[in-house]
């Protein structure tokens, strides 16, 4: 976690950095607003910004907007104003920290924004086969392809990859391929030149250079666009990259790491995806099995997401009782180790009583757990017969619409049954994300409300994407 201070650092200002030290944080201060925006260009990287409120909280998001940074800022203030604390939210602030601060805040916003706790658990055969392979190949320089479904763990591997590695106390850079749009990806992994773009009123730091010694993470590489795909190879493969606008290569020494929940041999046979980048890209593949193949390990991450979020609510630990540990182990968990953690969560705040009880796990709508088990072929003909009748209600009930009229109900469906989770929509869509997002930006243009990435909140145009 990379925290970047602006303003006087006061005495107050300095407790709150030691005490973000304390968990974890790696602490840079700077006094004025232009001298983070300036820090950021140069590639001295942040996950989040803390600034003092009586400086112009808005001015320095719209600079950092201007040059395609975008760091999430808290600010903080040591007279507890309230004005002011609203106006800094106004302007682009996530939160606001009173000073002197209180230490359990600061914890709990630093793990809001960084959310580095996601350790390596597993305990099911074919999760630890894999890991004893990643353990081989951490400490190579051998470029590395994770692949498996939405919500498997993909970038918790690839973290862990960084941690075994040579290049552990260097930065390790993550760059979702798949949430940022085309036209900006390019300067947000090479950076650009003053003036490569209007906007562009300084040289910028791409992530590629912010890596560099460290690991780079391209998270849904499946997704970049073709033109890129070139750059990307020849960055690998001569060790050099091009910033936008630039006239001259720039030397980079790092370690890709790139993840996808798409077959890409079958990307390369459509057209979509470069063989010879794949090759770049594939020269240890670890597939995380999804969760339903891995079933000894949905009790062990049940039991670590009930401590974790138990703490973060601020609730006493209850532990699983057996029938619900039976229902967790046979549900199917399409989504994967997210979907989990999400009930669990869900179950540390509905839980009554001393145990977690099955009654607490819920599904995203609100249903019990055994709501959303598949049918079983043995079970009653009264059950099957239901079953038959509510899927010909259904059917009928599309009668009358036409293709693009279902489709879009298909896509809002599953949107909501995702909770605004873009990747995870695309995955069970069966299209790509971009697809998804054209989609939806079509949608709001109607007017219709589309729900907000992990929200569950619906809005009136299409926010950005969620993994």
């Amino acid at each position: 976690m990379r925290l970047l201070v602006v303003g006087r650092l006061s005495g107050q200002l300095a407790a709150a950095v030691k005490m973000a030290m304390a968990h974890g944080a790696k602490v840079n201060h700077v006094e004025r607003a232009d001298q983070a925006t300036e820090q950021l260009r140069r590639g001295q990287g942040a996950d989040l910004l803390m600034v003092d409120y009586n400086l112009d909280i808005g001015a320095l998001i719209a600079a950092n907007d201007a040059e395609r940074i975008f760091v999430p800022v808290v600010a903080c203030g040591v007279d507890n104003d309230a004005e002011k604390a609203a106006a800094a939210i106004r302007a682009g602030a996530k939160e606001f920290i009173p000073l002197p601060p209180d230490a359990d805040l600061i914890a709990a916003v630093l793990a809001a924004v960084a959310d580095d706790e996601r350790p390596m658990i597993s305990a099911d055969p074919a999760m630890k086969a894999v890991t004893q392979l990643a353990d081989q190949v951490a400490r190579s320089e051998a470029s590395i392809l994770i692949t498996g479904e939405s919500g498997v763990g993909k970038e918790v591997m690839a973290r862990y990859l960084h941690t075994h590695s040579k290049r552990a106390e260097r930065p390790f850079i993550s760059v979702n391929c798949a949430a940022i749009p085309d036209n900006l990806l390019e300067s947000e992994l090479f950076g650009h030149e003053k003036g490569a773009f209007t906007g562009a009123v300084a040289r910028r730091i791409g992530k590629f250079e912010e890596a560099d010694g460290g690991t780079l993470l391209l998270d849904e590489i499946s997704e970049m666009d073709a033109r890129l795909q070139a750059k990307l190879l020849r960055a690998i493969q001569e060790r050099v990259i091009d910033r936008v606008g630039g006239t001259k290569p720039v030397p980079v020494n790092i370690r890709i790491i790139a993840t996808s929940n798409r077959d890409l041999a079958k990307a390369v046979a459509e057209g979509v995806f470069r063989e010879d980048l794949l090759y770049r890209l594939n020269v240890v593949n670890l597939r995380l099995p999804a969760l339903r193949e891995r079933p000894g390990d949905i009790a062990v991450l049940a039991d670590h997401f009930v401590k974790k979020y138990a703490a973060a609510n601020g609730v006493p630990v209850r532990p699983i009782s057996m029938d619900a540990k039976r229902a967790l182990t046979g549900h199917r968990w399409a989504g994967n180790v997210r979907e989990l953690e999400n009930a669990m969560h869900r179950a540390v705040l509905l839980a009554v009583g001393p145990e977690i009880d099955v009654e607490a796990i819920r599904l995203p709508d609100g249903q019990p757990l055994t709501a959303g088990a598949s049918i079983d072929a043995g079970m009653s003909g009264g059950v099957a017969a239901r079953a038959a009748q509510t899927a010909d209600a259904v059917s009928r009930a599309y009668v009358g619409q036409t293709v693009a009229q279902m489709e879009k109900t298909l896509i809002l469906d599953t949107l909501s049954h995702c909770l605004g989770n873009r990747t995870h929509a695309a995955n069970i869509l069966g299209i790509s994300i971009r697809t998804l997002r054209n989609k939806l930006n079509e949608y709001a243009d109607e007017g219709t409300t589309i729900m907000a990435p992990q929200t569950g909140i619906a809005t009136g145009a299409y926010g950005s994407s969620a993994a």
